[in-house]
């Protein structure tokens, strides 16, 4: 990955991808949602910041998983949530 990132982004040798273009929670719950994060730990897909419900974000803290990727088309980037790291591949 990208030099000077984190030790969390760092320790990623595979990539996790998003298996769909949905945020999951946001379906259930009738919300809309204006981009996709995939879990670099689990896998699962959810919605960024701009997103009315930021599920990315809460899943990040109640997990503690610490890095997310962008899942949108033509986005290559990694961020780490406790050390506040970005890094592009």
């Amino acid at each position: 990955m990208a030099e000077g990132a984190c030790s969390h982004i760092e320790a990623i040798t595979e990539l996790e991808h998003a298996n769909r273009r949905e945020c999951g929670e946001c379906v259930e719950i009738g919300a809309t949602w204006v981009h996709l994060r995939t879990c670099q730990t689990c896998g699962t897909t959810r919605c960024c910041d701009d997103s009315p419900n930021r599920h990315a974000t809460a899943h990040a803290h109640a997990s503690q998983h610490p890095v997310i990727s962008s899942a949108e088309p033509g986005e290559r980037w990694l961020y780490c949530y406790p050390d506040d790291a970005f890094a592009e591949y």
